[in-house]
Order: structure tokens, then C-alpha cells, then sequence
């Protein structure tokens, strides 16, 4: 029963995908993979199912018109108009310094304040390395251990 149901699902997934594909047929007017193939099978003439605008004939007679030769400017009935490009100074980049994130921040970016700064050794806030109570703990006992 299961396996029934899962090639159930495997035809309607087939089928989906072949309505897409004739779907590109419907507004294309190309035929499609499937169509090639079947046509090939029943030994019928595919070019009867293409579009005219596919053929050889049809894009040659686009081309085969010249295109206008683009004279020199003074020639144009339009008179030239002469103009400045101002660059606008407040979009330039400064180049000096460390580059400015460009990225927008968001609330996954907002992070908890914290004012005291940790132990380098055991991550306590409190004390720094030098005058950590574990300090001897973990580089090992020392002769010099009482002044701590």
C-alpha cells in the first residue's frame, strides 16, 4: 500500500513537470523534448509543430534589411549641445582609513553590553592575568608563587 502511494506521488510529480514543459510550448510555440521524441517515434514531422518565426527564412528576412549609417555629428539635423559633467563631491569615497561596512544591521547583529573586562586565564571578570587567583594553578607552581 505504501509503495502505491509513493508512485502515486511520482506520477503527479512527472506530470507536473511535463504541464510546465508544455506550458513553454503554449507561449513559445516551440515544441519541447518530449514532444521531439514522441514525434520521432511515430515517425511524424516535427517542423509541422514549430512556429514559422524559427525558421532560417523568417531570420534572414529580419537581417536583410541595412541599417542607417550613423553620419558625423555636425551632420545631425539636432544641433549638438554642449555640456559639463559635474561629478558630485559628496558621493566621492575616502579612500584613507579602514573602509565603512556598507551592511545594514539588523536585530540578530545587537549584542548584550558588558562594562568589565574577563581574565585572560579563567574568563572571571574581577581581575586580570597577572593578579589571577589561578594563575599558579595553571602555569604550574613556582618559587615566586607568595608574592601574588
Amino acid at each position: 500500500m505504501e509503495a502505491g502511494h509513493v508512485f502515486v506521488e511520482h506520477v503527479r510529480d512527472a506530470m507536473v513537470a511535463n504541464h510546465q514543459m508544455a506550458r513553454r510550448f503554449q507561449t513559445l510555440h516551440y515544441p519541447c523534448a518530449h514532444v521531439v521524441a514522441a514525434c520521432a517515434k511515430v515517425s511524424l514531422n516535427v517542423d509541422q509543430f514549430i512556429d514559422e518565426v524559427y525558421t532560417l527564412e523568417c531570420t534572414l528576412r529580419v537581417w536583410e534589411n541595412e541599417f542607417p549609417v550613423l553620419h558625423d555629428l555636425s551632420t545631425w539635423e539636432v544641433p549638438w549641445i554642449n555640456f559639463e559633467l559635474i561629478p558630485d563631491k559628496g558621493l566621492r569615497r575616502n579612500p584613507k582609513g579602514r573602509p565603512q561596512s556598507s551592511r545594514i544591521r539588523n536585530e540578530m547583529d545587537i549584542r548584550e553590553k558588558f562594562d568589565g573586562k574577563l581574565c585572560g586565564l579563567c574568563r572571571v571578570a574581577g581581575h586580570n592575568q597577572s593578579k589571577c587567583p589561578l594563575r599558579n594553578y595553571h602555569t604550574g607552581q613556582s618559587s615566586r608563587s607568595d608574592r601574588n
